[in-house]
């Protein structure tokens, strides 16, 4: 419970990572392989994000 701040912006940059990895694998011609996999990680990434900055967010000790 130290800073939970932290969880939804380490979450957001799990998003970016995502994307760009989206961008780079299409660039590459490998969608039909790892396409499902990233849009997984994507919707868990968002899911977290979401979690915990607007449904069930942590308080903080202080």
């Amino acid at each position: 419970r130290i800073l939970p701040l932290l969880t939804p912006l380490a979450a957001l940059g799990f998003v970016a990572i995502q994307v760009l990895a989206i961008g780079f694998h299409a660039y590459r011609g490998e969608t039909s392989q790892v396409l499902p996999l990233n849009l997984v990680y994507l919707a868990l990434s968002i899911f977290v994000m979401w979690g915990r900055a607007r449904k069930a967010p942590i308080a903080s000790r202080r």
